[in-house]
């Protein structure tokens, strides 16, 4: 991780290896904040971004083992602005060339990304990007409630079930855990994820007294080339006061600020051999594949992922591609746009977490390193 630091590709970064429950390695090189020359530390806070959606999958799934919500339930019976679905015909060039959805989006769809829902973030120049955007569908200063109000307008990229589309699908999740629930989403987490696995330091706004925790967000000078030498501090991103200013959005999909301690009692909640929130059932069947025969996942501009599926809350590897260890295999994984990336290997008992502020794509060259360096030094190959 040295190396990302001396070429000034990161700022700094935190790492750690569990195995089992076991911590054996825990690592900070580099600067919170550059500018001011603050050391890495581990109580330091990160903006986790898309590692939010794990939390916001566990907490449906707690829903679900209370027999309150089935996976393959129409989500339409608890959102009803998800009923009566239209659907872009392919290559259609106006929100008006549809065709009525030839199936329901279910709970499960929500959380594998096959519901057709779009983002409005990488597609860039799409018609659902620039619809998605002129709605303001991510708007921060909305609820999770006028949310689904927005999305009750607007019609699917395709069919529920029939592709895999990265979506605001899990900011729905969200919702859904406010209409099942009764609470606010965030109370929910609290008392049913947070509090339990004492994560004291994970929240959707960093309190006033902790501010000085909050590692700095920077972003490459060239957006083309995450390996350019240098780094730019981004000081009002994703807008001006994010995460030290309360909000109405209560992102499932990318709101939550941790801490590598927090993301560790996390990851343990996880491993076997101790206690968990979720039945092992359950756990297992986060990690294996969810998606149709044939499809995988992919992203605009980066295209198909190789060797990836999808679980319930992160990518599942297939198939080792040339980007993953050999050892990879089986492995449940996802990372957050600024940085941060968890990796849990149940075939050899292992987790991994990297924490840093980088604004890049989702798959970090950095992160592979750390992965495939851990599983070497631990014998795995």
């Amino acid at each position: 991780m040295q190396k990302y630091v001396d070429r000034e590709i990161l700022a700094g970064v935190s790492t750690a290896v569990l195995v089992g429950r076991e911590l054996v390695h825990q690592h900070c090189t580099g600067w919170a904040d550059r500018e001011s020359q603050t050391p890495m530390r581990e109580d330091h806070l990160f903006r986790v971004f898309s590692n939010t959606k794990l939390i916001t999958s566990m907490a449906v799934l707690l829903l679900m083992e209370e027999g309150k919500l089935e996976l393959d339930q129409p989500a339409e019976e608890f959102l009803p602005q998800l009923a009566q679905r239209q659907v872009l015909k392919p290559g259609a060039t106006s929100l008006d060339d549809t065709e009525p959805s030839r199936s329901k989006i279910t709970i499960r769809q929500l959380l594998n990304h096959t519901s057709g829902l779009s983002y409005g973030l990488l597609d860039h120049g799409t018609l659902m990007y620039k619809t998605y955007n002129e709605k303001r569908v991510l708007n921060a200063f909305t609820s999770l409630a006028d949310m689904m109000d927005v999305l009750a307008e607007l019609p699917l990229s395709f069919h529920p079930g029939t592709a895999w589309e990265y979506s605001i699908a899990t900011d729905v999740l969200a919702r859904l855990v406010e209409v099942v629930s009764g609470m606010s989403f965030d109370r929910f987490l609290q008392l049913r994820i947070l509090n339990p696995l004492a994560m004291h330091d994970t929240s959707f706004v960093v309190p006033e007294h902790k501010r000085d925790r909050l590692a700095s967000y920077y972003a490459g000078t060239d957006p083309q080339n995450i390996l350019q030498r240098g780094l730019r501090k981004l000081d009002k991103s994703p807008y001006p006061g994010a995460f030290v200013t309360p909000v109405a959005r209560l992102s499932g999909g990318g709101g939550l600020v941790s801490s590598i301690h927090d993301t560790l009692a996390l990851m343990r909640s996880f491993m076997p051999d101790g206690d968990t929130l979720l039945q092992a059932a359950t756990i297992k069947l986060m990690m294996q594949n969810q998606l149709p025969a044939g499809t995988g996942i992919a992203f605009p501009g980066v295209g198909a992922v190789p060797g990836k599926g999808f679980g319930l809350g992160g990518a599942v590897t297939l198939q080792p591609s040339s980007i993953d260890p050999p050892a990879a295999r089986g492995e449940f994984e996802w990372g957050g746009i600024a940085g941060t990336h968890w990796w849990i290997s149940p075939r050899h008992n292992i987790a991994g977490v990297l924490m840093t502020q980088r604004l890049m794509s989702f798959w970090h060259p950095f992160s592979f390193d750390f992965k495939r360096l851990t599983y070497e030094a631990l014998g795995h190959t």
